[in-house]
């Protein structure tokens, strides 16, 4: 080492395989949690602006069959989320990942400006089916290059730090659209001027991807050569490559067909539509506060300790499956418990007992946490570039039904108590406590089976690939680490599932 700058970055790589790199976390991590907190709050711009004179501004037709139920419009963005996440997550193996989120964020930030043009509902939902539409690449994305960079450890904290953003954009939103609210200017109203706003945020971002975001770890800008390699080896650890976007049509095929037919692709599917219908709930809060009998001033104030409340679960639960190997099941499962007791409370405490009422409502945000441990275990447990893409695209599409379905059981016929939503809620919540342990369950025997097997196919970690010569002969084989090459876990039998 001597004459040779040892980096700080290069120092972490090296003696410190379970934390993430000095470089990463001064690139990576901002950048990630910086585009999901601004991804939430351009979601929430349409309700924000709700309260800020979209509704009465006279271009926009209250008698427009969907404006009778305002949150219809979320239910368009969750379609086309729906629609094009298949096909983002193919062009996500296709072409460069960090260019290929810029570009989304990009036409995303100009759909946003868009809105402030809008003169009537129909141009309300073609921006909002482009913000759909961009939408589709960035958790995908996120999750791809995760599983390039970090452990399977490092992963879960990872995912949670990006997601909690989703908390501090609530908070956000509120002094926002106060702040809007006091801009007078004519011709412009305040619910335009908070599309502008948040807009312009999202271009900014999408300047930083460009230049900033890494597509893997061979191409990171800010580490060097030496780093890169360390990096790479450093997540050997996962048995999950490190991406391969050359594949032939007929290997995709046949992983397409193995990833639809591994049963732990649907239970990770099907949580996710379930735990999304209770997220109708977040939309609802609104709605559901003001009816305990508070003011829609106070409503407002009392929806950044949602926000509070969302940032802190989530910080708390990866940070305790971390520190608790093969707990992932069982703390989520454990996050959803209050939930239930908040859906009681909720239901079965006097109406005018409303501080009560407002802590039922509140517990019923802890549940958030176990779909962030859901998304990493996900990503933990699924290996090889096409199968992840493929897993990912049905639980994102499972995820966005899930959303678009949520909100239709809040009619008025159910207010003020809304029973009947909340009966159906409740049996999500059972659904997917008991779909988290079926699927410990499922892959802690599918290990005891690959340990079963006989030692020297199960424990040898290297394989030999043929490299051939221009004319088609061999010319040597190679020996290669199992973790460099992208098999998926069900033809890698050393890879072993972390629970």
């Amino acid at each position: 080492m001597a004459g040779k700058r040892l980096t700080a970055s290069a120092f972490s790589l090296v003696f410190s395989e379970h934390s993430v790199t000095v470089s990463l976390i001064d690139v990576l991590m901002p950048l990630m949690c910086t585009l999901y907190f601004v991804q939430y709050l351009d979601k929430s711009t349409l309700g924000s602006s709700s309260i800020l004179g979209i509704l009465c501004f006279e271009h926009i037709s209250l008698s427009h069959p969907f404006l009778t139920s305002s949150y219809r419009l979320s239910t368009v963005f969750y379609l086309s989320y729906l629609v094009f996440e298949y096909p983002q997550n193919l062009a996500l193996q296709r072409f460069p990942v960090g260019k290929w989120l810029s570009l989304n964020i990009f036409i995303w930030s100009v759909a946003l400006c868009c809105h402030a043009a809008c003169r009537n509902f129909r141009e309300l939902v073609v921006v909002r089916i482009i913000l759909g539409m961009c939408e589709g690449s960035i958790t995908a994305g996120f999750l791809l290059v995760s599983s390039m960079f970090y452990t399977r450890n490092e992963q879960m904290l990872r995912v949670g730090y990006w997601y909690l953003m989703n908390g501090t954009a609530q908070i956000a939103t509120g002094f926002i659209s106060f702040g809007v609210l006091h801009i007078q200017t004519s011709g412009f109203q305040p619910w335009q001027w908070l599309m502008i706003i948040t807009g312009i945020l999202s271009f900014i971002t999408a300047a930083a991807f460009w230049f900033l975001f890494p597509d893997s770890p061979t191409t990171a800008c800010f580490l060097t050569p030496e780093e890169r390699v360390t990096a790479i080896q450093r997540v050997k650890v996962n048995q999950t490559g490190v991406g391969n976007k050359h594949f032939k049509k007929e290997q995709q095929v046949s992983l397409f067909y193995e990833a639809i037919r591994d049963p732990k692709t649907w239970g990770f599917a099907l949580f996710s539509g379930i735990s999304n219908v209770t997220n109708s709930i977040s939309a609802q809060s609104p709605l559901i506060t003001a009816s305990f009998g508070f003011t829609y001033l106070q409503t407002s104030l009392l929806g950044i300790v949602g926000g509070l409340i969302e940032i802190c679960t989530i910080w708390t639960g990866v940070n305790i499956c971390a520190r608790i190997p093969n707990s992932r099941a069982y703390i989520g499962a454990i996050y959803i418990l209050p939930n239930i007791v908040g859906l009681l409370m909720v239901n079965l405490i006097n109406w005018n007992d409303r501080i009560a009422l407002l802590a039922g409502q509140y517990l019923n945000g802890l549940g958030t946490t176990s779909f962030v441990l859901m998304l990493s275990w996900l990503n933990a447990v699924t290996a090889g570039q096409t199968k992840k893409v493929t897993v990912n695209a049905i639980m994102l599409c499972a995820y966005c039904i899930g959303n678009a379905a949520g909100p239709f059981m809040w009619k008025q016929k159910y207010k003020p108590r809304n029973h009947v939503p909340w009966a159906v809620i409740g049996a999500c919540y059972v659904s997917a406590i008991t779909l988290l342990l079926l699927l410990r369950l499922y892959m802690s025997r599918e290990n005891r089976k690959r340990d079963a097997e006989p030692q020297d196919e199960a424990a040898d970690t290297n394989v030999y690939i043929k490299q051939e010569s221009a004319e088609g002969d061999i010319v040597k084989m190679l020996k290669v680490d199992k973790g460099f090459l992208d098999m998926t876990d069900v033809q890698n039998r050393s890879f072993r599932y972390v629970l």
